[in-house]
């Protein structure tokens, strides 16, 4: 089950992150067709947010048509996304370069702002990929 984390200083809705985090463990494979996301409770508890912002982010899936409601029983994956790159040759190899950034010095933030210039350089026009 995926365990959302919340960041308050991110600037991105807290709907939107709970959005992005579901569709990332559906790219990697955590998330599988007809696994049970946490209920709205389960994730206020966990994370001390309004459950309407959990109620809305679960609508933006489902309008998406990534997981269904299933009334009494809780919202199901429907759909997964990608290839699983966590199963990728290339995971290892953005491991060991992580590792030598953050030896090198890099903050997250810094890591996190070159990759995603690498990102934009090779996958421009890609967004919704």
């Amino acid at each position: 089950m995926v365990e959302y984390r919340i960041d308050r200083r991110s600037g991105v809705a807290t709907y939107l992150q709970i959005v992005q985090q579901t569709k990332q463990a559906l790219r990697m494979g955590l998330l599988e067709p007809g696994d049970r996301l946490p209920t709205a409770r389960e994730v206020v508890e966990a994370t001390a947010i309004n459950p309407n912002t959990v109620l809305k982010a679960y609508r933006e899936l489902e309008r998406e048509g990534l997981v269904e409601a299933r009334r009494g029983l809780g919202t199901f994956v429907r759909a997964t996304l990608g290839t699983h790159p966590a199963d990728s040759p290339l995971r290892g190899e953005l491991t060991d370069w992580a590792r030598r950034a953050r030896a090198s010095g890099l903050e997250r933030d810094d890591v996190a702002a070159l990759f995603t210039s690498v990102l934009k350089e090779h996958f421009e026009g890609d967004d919704d990929r």
